[in-house]
Order: C-alpha cells, then sequence, then structure tokens
C-alpha cells in the first residue's frame, strides 16, 4: 500500500513574490564582507606578500640548509623582524604612557612648606617657626655663579635636554632591576619632579613616572621656573631646604651674598649632605673639597667661570661649625607668639596659610629693650628664691613696653613658654589696684562732676578739693552708697591715713583713695569705663560698675596698662598696640591693616594727668627725676596685697609691670604677696621698670 502525503498548500502569489525578495536580499553578515572586501581588496597582494615573508621568519629548527651551531640561530631576517617589532611595542607603550600621564595638581606639602621668619626691629633676625627650613627665593635674586654651580655639578646640559636623560635612566635601570640597587642619573627637571610631585622611595616604577612628568614638565614650565623650583626644594643638610637657607645654615648670608666659590661647596651638599658636609668628620672634609674643586673646574669648562676667577678660588671655603639659623628660645617663645597672633588677624591670613609658612615678620620689638627686661626680671627672679623661697615659688612677673604710637617694645611673658603656656604681660588675671587711678583721674577732668541727678555737669580741675580722709562714707545725689548686703560702702585709704582736704593733683600724686572713690561716683563710672577703655584697656577686663571700680577691680594686663598710660604721654591719641610692622612673603608685601590713632581724652586732659604722675614719680623717687626729665609714674597695689605694679612713661614709651603670685597648679585665685614684691625702700616692681626704661 503507498501512502499519499498531501501536498502542501499553495502561497497567495504576493506572498510569495515578498519571500522571494527576502530570500534575494543579502544578509547582514553577507553586506560587511562585501564591504570589507571591497576595503581591503587592494591590499590583498601586499598581505599575502606579508604572509609569504612572515612564513620565513618563522623559526625553524634547526634550521635547513646550516651545518653546526648555525642552523640554532635565528636568519638576519628574524632578528630585523623581532628589532622593528620591540622598537615599535615600546614606542606605543612610551606614547601611550605620555599621554595617559597628567601632572599633579596638588604638590608635596611637605616640599613645598617654609620655615615664618621672625625679625627685631632693627631687621635682624630673631626667631623661626615651622618643621623645615625653608624659604623660597625668586630666581633673580639667585646670583648666576650659584645657579651654574649647581648646574656644573648636577645637570650642566639642563637648558638643552628635553627633562631627562636617556642615558642616565638606562644606567639607573641597570643599577635598580640588575644589581638589586639604585643610582641617580636624573636630570634637575626630574629631580624637581620628585621634590613637589613624588615621593622618595626608589623604585622603577617611581622612576619611570618621574620620567614621565618630567617630560610633560618641561613643555609646560620654562626652564628657569624649573630651576627656580629645583633650587628652592632641593636638601642641602643641616635641617635646610633650598639654597637660601643652605647659604644661612652653612655660611650665616643670604643667598645674594655667595660667591662662586661659597656656591660650588654648597651645590656638592646636593649629591649627599651626609657625605659631602665638611663639619661632619675628616672623611667628608676631604670628599667636600675634591667635590668643591671638580664643580669649580667644571664651571671653568662650560665657560660659566674665567681661569683667571677659578684661580682666586684656592682655598676650601670653610662652613661654619654649626647652624646659626635662630630658633625660637625661652623667652622669644613669647614675642613669636603675639607677633604670630598679631600677623595673621592683621594679615588675614588662615592657618592654614601661615602654616605652610614662607611670611617674613618684621615685628617691632626692640632686642635692646627686650634683653635689659629680661635681665632685671631674671636677676629679680633669683633673688626672690634666695631671699623669700616660699613666696618665689609661686611668683609671677607680667611687663611689657609700648611706645605711644602703638609699638610694642618689649614684653616679658614668663621663664620658659614650654612650661608655662601662657604669657604673663598679656594675661588679664591681677587687678589694677591703685595703679588705674589716673583713668579715673582723666574721666573726672573729662566729663566732670554730676552733684544732683540730671542736673549740669560741674567742671572738675587737677585743683579741685575732695576730701582725703579715711573710711569716709560713698555718696550719690540721693545719699549714701549702700551695696547689696545692705552695708553702707565707704573708701579706705592705704594704712587707713587721712589726708584731710586735698586736691586732686596732689591725689593722684600721693595715691590717695577716698578722692577717686568719690570722684567715680560723681563722674558716672559709665564715663569711668568708657575712659579706661578709649585710652586702651580691654572692655572684658574692667571690672564691675560698682564704686571698687575706681580703686581698681579691673584686671588688665602688663600690655594694657602700658598702652593706657601711653596715652596720656601722646596728648590723648590712643594707637591700639601692635607687635608687626611689615609681613612679606618671599619677598612680596602682604597686605597689613596698621592700627592708626584716635582721641580718646581731651589734650589738655591727658596733660594734667601726665602732670600729676610726674608729681609722683618726683615725690617717689626725687634722685631718679633729677637725672630724667619727663619721666611720669605710680605704683599700684590691689586689693589684699595679691599684686604690686608700677606703670609710667618717660618721654614717648610707657611701662608697666606687675608682680603676684598664684598656683597655677591649684587655681586661678592670686594669693598675697607676702613680700614678694619688696619693700617701699625696695620697691621690685619699680626696679623693673627703670631697668626697662633705662633709668636703672
Amino acid at each position: 500500500m503507498q501512502l499519499r502525503v498531501p501536498a502542501p498548500p499553495e502561497r497567495p502569489a504576493a506572498e510569495g513574490r515578498a519571500e522571494r525578495r527576502r530570500s534575494a536580499r543579502p544578509s547582514a553578515r553577507e553586506r560587511a564582507a562585501a564591504v570589507t572586501g571591497r576595503l581591503l581588496g587592494p591590499l590583498a597582494p601586499y598581505a599575502r606578500r606579508f604572509a609569504r615573508r612572515a612564513r620565513r621568519l618563522k623559526p625553524c629548527y634547526p634550521r635547513p640548509g646550516r651545518v653546526g651551531w648555525r642552523r640554532w640561530i635565528p636568519s638576519w631576517r628574524q632578528w630585523t623582524g623581532a628589532t622593528v617589532g620591540s622598537v615599535g611595542l615600546l614606542s606605543l607603550f612610551l606614547v601611550t604612557a605620555y599621554a595617559l600621564t597628567d601632572i599633579p595638581s596638588n604638590l608635596n606639602t611637605y616640599a613645598t612648606q617654609q620655615d615664618n621668619v621672625y625679625f627685631w626691629s632693627d631687621g635682624t633676625p630673631m626667631a623661626r617657626t615651622g618643621w623645615v627650613q625653608r624659604q623660597a627665593m625668586p630666581l633673580k635674586d639667585i646670583p648666576e655663579d650659584v645657579r651654574w654651580a649647581v648646574l656644573a655639578a648636577e645637570n650642566e646640559s639642563f637648558y638643552s635636554d628635553p627633562g631627562i636623560s636617556v642615558k642616565g635612566l638606562s644606567r639607573a635601570l641597570y643599577r635598580t632591576v640588575g644589581k638589586g640597587d639604585t643610582e641617580g642619573g636624573s636630570t634637575i627637571t626630574q629631580q624637581y619632579v620628585k621634590n613637589v610631585y613624588l615621593n622618595q622611595n626608589q623604585t622603577v616604577s617611581r622612576k619611570f613616572t618621574e620620567a614621565m612628568i618630567a617630560l610633560k614638565l618641561d613643555n609646560k614650565m620654562s626652564k628657569d621656573q624649573i630651576l627656580e623650583g629645583y633650587l628652592n626644594t632641593s636638601w642641602f643638610g643641616r635641617g635646610s631646604y633650598g639654597i637660601q637657607r643652605a647659604a644661612q645654615a652653612y655660611y650665616g648670608k643670604d643667598v645674594s651674598k655667595l660667591n662662586a666659590s661659597e656656591a660650588a661647596m654648597l651645590a656638592g651638599l646636593l649629591k649627599g649632605a651626609g657625605l659631602y658636609d665638611p663639619t661632619l668628620g675628616k672623611a667628608n672634609h676631604k670628599r667636600a673639597v675634591e667635590r668643591w674643586k671638580w664643580i669649580l673646574d667644571r664651571m671653568v669648562k662650560i665657560h660659566r667661570l674665567s681661569p683667571q676667577e677659578r684661580a682666586r678660588y684656592r682655598a676650601f671655603p670653610e662652613p661654619l661649625k654649626s647652624n646659626p639659623l635662630y630658633n625660637t628660645g625661652a623667652q622669644s617663645d613669647y614675642l613669636v607668639e603675639l607677633a604670630s597672633q598679631y600677623a595673621k588677624k592683621a594679615g588675614h591670613l588662615t592657618d592654614k596659610q601661615f602654616d605652610l609658612g614662607g611670611y617674613q615678620i618684621y615685628t617691632t620689638f626692640d632686642r635692646k629693650r627686650e634683653q635689659a627686661l629680661t635681665d632685671a626680671v631674671t636677676k629679680a627672679r633669683k633673688q626672690a628664691k634666695r631671699t623669700n623661697p616660699d613666696a618665689a615659688k609661686d611668683g609671677h612677673y607680667g611687663a611689657a613696653s609700648v611706645a605711644t604710637d602703638g609699638r610694642i617694645l618689649a614684653v616679658y611673658g614668663g621663664p620658659d613658654h614650654r612650661t608655662q603656656g601662657y604669657n604673663e604681660s598679656n594675661a588679664a588675671t591681677v587687678q589694677a589696684g591703685t595703679a588705674f587711678l589716673p583713668f579715673v583721674y582723666a574721666a573726672g577732668l573729662e566729663h566732670g562732676a554730676h552733684r544732683t541727678r540730671g542736673g549740669a555737669a560741674t567742671p572738675v580741675t587737677p585743683d579741685t578739693v575732695y576730701n582725703g580722709d579715711d573710711d569716709i562714707p560713698v555718696t550719690t545725689p540721693e545719699g549714701p552708697y549702700w551695696d547689696r548686703s545692705g552695708k553702707k560702702v565707704t573708701s579706705r585709704n592705704d594704712g587707713g591715713k587721712s589726708y584731710g582736704q586735698i586736691t586732686l593733683r596732689q591725689a593722684l600724686a600721693q595715691s590717695v583713695n577716698t578722692p577717686f572713690m568719690q570722684l567715680g561716683m560723681d563722674t558716672g563710672l559709665e564715663n569711668v569705663r568708657q575712659t579706661a577703655e578709649a585710652s586702651g584697656l580691654l572692655s572684658d577686663s574692667i571690672g564691675p560698675q560698682v564704686p571698687a571700680l575706681s580703686l581698681g577691680n579691673s584686671t588688665p594686663s602688663a600690655i594694657r596698662m602700658a598702652s593706657g598710660y601711653a596715652t596720656f604721654a601722646a596728648d590723648g591719641t590712643h594707637t591700639e598696640p601692635y607687635s608687626v610692622r611689615r609681613i612679606t612673603r618671599n619677598g612680596a608685601p602682604v597686605a597689613l591693616n596698621t592700627p592708626r590713632p584716635r582721641r580718646a581724652v581731651g589734650a589738655e586732659v591727658a596733660r594734667d594727668v601726665d602732670e600729676a604722675l610726674a608729681d609722683s614719680f618726683r615725690a617717689a623717687h626725687p634722685a631718679t627725676a633729677a637725672g630724667g626729665p619727663g619721666t611720669a609714674g605710680k605704683a599700684g597695689t590691689a586689693d589684699k596685697d595679691t599684686a604690686a605694679w608700677y606703670a609710667g612713661t618717660a618721654g614717648s614709651v610707657s611701662t608697666a609691670v606687675v608682680v603676684y603670685r598664684m598656683d597655677l597648679a591649684k587655681s586661678l585665685q592670686p594669693l598675697p604677696l607676702k613680700g614678694l614684691a619688696g619693700t617701699p625702700a625696695d620697691d621690685v616692681p619699680y626696679a623693673l621698670w627703670s631697668a626697662a626704661m633705662g633709668l636703672g
């Protein structure tokens, strides 16, 4: 039996034609092959020819037609092909690496950090701060002999090379890979890259990155810019970075003062200060001399030093035995602290900016006055330890000299800033006591007295008379003044002495308390406060606004007290005390807000106060007054004998000294002096004051 398979149903004619068209259309793969064929067709003969030659280059060992060892040696075609291929791949790798390498945007902070240098008022160095000794110098300020001494020693082809040395890189690679250690051979550009962008790790990868960045940097920066950066970031030993600090560390002079011989010695240190610092031993000295000679001879060879000039440098320029750069010492720490705080505030510098360094801070501190003040306090401390050891162990001495134009000339901040972290000349810790009386006197002369509530002020003059008796009640227009405990407030004089009716000028000269306590009430305690603040005392140091304000319950620092007294010597104009007169950064000026004088009290009022203070000085120290006309000042004692002051002026300088006791391990509460301030015949604050003023 045969099975019949039914035929498939016929498709409509239209569908058959569409299918045929689709079947006739080439696929995507076929189309791609056709395009490729059209493009590569003309290259087919070359491809076949290359394939035939490649088959010839294919190693076939042992090689037919050769005998002996030659059967195993590649043909010249194979050698040529391998060489060309290797060079091509290496070139492709280097081009790609160059394209992908970027110059880092962030510099190595440590490599660019500099120290800040502080100068005395006469321009001589005082101190430096910072983690590193570095001060950048513009290339124009570095003599050509110094530049070429470095180039002769390190990279004489610097101005013509592309930023890298192929020979040096090859030698370094061989030493690193082949022998397990490293060797230099870097150009100055590469060394600069290592200093400011990379680390000091001696690895092949670091050297390769260094070379790539150096190539790019050489195309981006001028040679002079690279050389300037290199000279300012290189290590020269003795804790110094950069040619300026090296010149100071080894020869005690600025780089601008170096000659070619000294420059050659410093250039030799770039090979390794530990091996070429001549002061570190005989072997070092011998190496340093040999390298110094070699560098000078190289300078002659490259025509940067004439034979005649070279002949002048026969003796090795011996450097200083030790680094003369100034470090902050015990007392200068306080000066640096004051100056840095003021520099940041007046120069609008952030802590981060200031800590990066490079600033030259020209202070107002007078070196001679500072030394005289420090010596005087040091002597007083030693004397106190011998005669009064119990009181001396808790003794504190604060002192400051301020010019009438606001310049802080000298301060004594303490025995050692490293063990005592605050500045006694700037500390508001103890009461001013009767040293505050001139401000009450000035307020009375300026504003007058109000005898009745709401009535007109009665003028007050130096000849105005007040009751100088002891233990008299303090009055207001309404009657006696009562404190919060319900007690009538009275005024007391030192020693309970009564003076009867006394003029204000005499009362200030003799430091009689009772007239000024009443004068403060008559003038108005608010006016007393305003006068004290206008004269230079800080508002947060002014005491409570009670009758005791007139007797010095305020706690001004020695700096502020000296500044206040300076206002009277300046005919009533006050200039805020400042410690920095100029700032530069790597030689460029930094804008600085310098205080300007302003009127605090009337000129006549200031002269009246100054005359009364002169009377006080003459009465207490007639012998000294006879030899120093124009000197004014008075002593001050605080309540319960917790502080002793002397403040006054001589010419255009005001000085304030305070002596007090305080056990900082227990509290900030002042202790009784117990004789630490001496006696009226041997007054310690006055002795320090007169020494600071050059009168003692």
